[in-house]
């Protein structure tokens, strides 16, 4: 059945144009040039994003930031070996997935580490990245208590990946 969800889709919606006598070709081409403009669009504040995350990771801010932080981690019971990736989570999820993945490397999926760094990473949010695609995309400047807001939400999601864990797996 899932390999044929696809080819239905797409017959429906062509089906459905041609019934309802719409030119479905025309609107396809019209929607593709919208979405090459939003891209052209989000570029500028994608660009400087990534350019931070490299400058942040190829200076050793990121092992300074890790480092301060570690000591208050450990005394909140969150392991240190996974503060990399909650300082980097919120910046680029390509970036917190491959750290991710060197967690994993490290120390294993079934320790303590691992699963900490596993329900960190599926219950934050890339918040900054996702702001400047979105409110880059309509042209937002002013993003009111939107930050505060997802920070505040990406702080919560790290300090109770650790409770989770341990509440729930004896970590």
């Amino acid at each position: 059945m899932a390999l044929w969800a696809v080819p239905i889709f797409v017959a429906a919606v062509l089906i459905t144009g041609i019934v309802k006598k719409v030119p479905v070709f025309d609107e396809f081409t019209t929607g593709a040039a919208d979405g090459l403009r939003a891209c052209v669009k989000v570029l500028p504040s994608l660009v400087a994003l990534l350019t931070a995350v490299s400058m942040l990771r190829a200076s050793g801010a990121m092992e300074l930031l890790t480092a301060a932080v570690a000591p208050l981690a450990q005394k909140l019971g969150f392991p240190p070996e996974v503060v990399p990736l909650a300082l980097l989570r919120p910046v680029s999820g390509s970036g917190s997935l491959a750290m991710l993945e060197n967690v994993y490397a490290n120390y294993g999926v079934d320790t303590l580490v691992g699963r900490v760094a596993s329900v960190l990473q599926s219950s934050t949010e890339t918040t900054f990245y996702t702001m400047a695609v979105y409110y880059g995309a309509v042209g937002i400047k002013r993003t009111r208590h939107t930050l505060a807001a997802a920070a505040g939400g990406d702080v919560c999601g790290i300090v109770l990946s650790a409770l989770a864990v341990r509440l729930l797996m004896g970590g």
